[in-house]
């Protein structure tokens, strides 16, 4: 019978002076010759690690906070990574993530200024200057001998377009096309990415006869000051309007045809509305530059009828193309290649023989 003054399963504990007083059998090592340490240890190693890790990755982490929204968050970040990452290029170490392929965050999926297609006959095309006596060649008429230079830019969408339109153009036998994408970058910072220097530069070793634009996915957020401006304030419009503006007339600056693709729907509600922000203000632009630049629509190439959001769209072969990418923003190899078809129709309604 149980003592009525001790409850049943109670469990008597030894004081501490009373515990260390008996000897205590040692845990016995484990069988695969791992090695007990103890959690103090453990401790320090894992922040040894992380601490080379931050110190490696530094500007890496920096980069992204630079390329991030303008706002408390952004600049925190910066000011806690900015001397790691400092600390970090004086050091060389930098070089070390550079070489496995994992550090550049810019470059990951990137393509520099790069061409395909038959090349002007010598004396020909991009860098020659007719000479009096002789009429220049008819662009809207392209021979393999003398091509038609096509320009493409953008941003990662602008990528997932311009590799598709880049090698169906090459498949004319008429066309050379060069490309120029970048990640992550857009007209609203060019303290991270200068697009107009780009381009610039693109237009003056190309010398392009069309230039073909797809850029505005990271557009939608404020603008760095002194003073900011916020992507939601009456001013944004306004600033964007004008940088849209100073794009498609370097576009054109070389007499070149400029046709600009729009942003396609976006899954995510708000980045729709962003998007159709960035498409409105581009394509009253296109209207007011001179010469006009042409404005592809992609609400319902790659929407539905009414231009919304879908995955999937039917062809004019009556196939259904998955034409967007899991994260609901990005194009497949599909949705690319519907959209380079559109360019290119777009390009013969213009008059273009490829």
């Amino acid at each position: 019978m149980t003592d009525a003054r001790t409850p049943p399963h109670s469990v008597q504990w030894e004081s501490d002076s009373e515990w260390q007083s008996h000897p205590h059998a040692e845990l016995a090592p484990p069988a695969d010759g791992r090695v007990r340490t103890r959690w103090t240890r453990v401790l320090a190693l894992g922040t040894g690690a992380f601490a080379v890790w931050f110190l490696l990755f530094a500007p890496t982490l920096q980069h992204n906070a630079q390329v991030s929204p303008v706002g408390t968050r952004r600049t925190v970040s910066l000011d806690l990574v900015g001397p790691v990452a400092a600390l970090s290029r004086a050091l060389g170490l930098s070089h070390i993530v550079s070489l496995t392929g994992r550090g550049n965050g810019l470059s990951s999926g990137s393509v520099g200024l790069t061409s395909s297609g038959p090349r002007p006959r010598p004396g020909h095309g991009a860098g020659s200057v007719p000479s009096p006596t002789t009429v220049p060649p008819n662009p809207k008429l392209p021979t393999a001998a003398e091509p038609l230079r096509v320009l493409i830019v953008g941003d990662s969408i602008g990528l997932d377009m311009g590799g598709p339109l880049q090698s169906d153009l090459a498949g004319t036998g008429v066309v050379n096309a060069a490309l120029d994408g970048r990640v992550s970058t857009g007209l609203t910072r060019p303290d991270y990415f200068n697009w107009p220097a780009e381009l610039t530069a693109d237009i003056k070793s190309t010398q392009p006869q069309v230039v073909v634009v797809m850029i505005g996915a990271n557009d939608a957020q404020d603008f760095l000051g002194p003073p900011d401006v916020p992507y939601t304030s009456s001013q944004w419009n306004t600033l964007y309007a004008q940088r849209v503006a100073q794009f498609m007339q370097i576009a054109g600056s070389g007499g070149a045809t400029v046709v600009w693709v729009g942003m396609p729907p976006m899954q995510d509600p708000g980045l729709n509305a962003q998007m159709s922000d960035v498409n409105a203000v581009v394509q009253h632009q296109a209207v007011l530059v001179h010469p006009a630049v042409t404005f592809v629509s992609t609400d319902k190439s790659l929407g539905t009828a009414q231009g919304g959001y879908t995955a999937f769209v039917t062809n004019a072969a009556g196939q259904i193309v998955n034409v967007r990418t899991p994260d609901g923003t990005h194009l497949t190899p599909g949705g690319g290649q519907v959209v380079a078809q559109q360019v290119i129709g777009e390009l013969q309604s213009l008059g273009y023989h490829i």
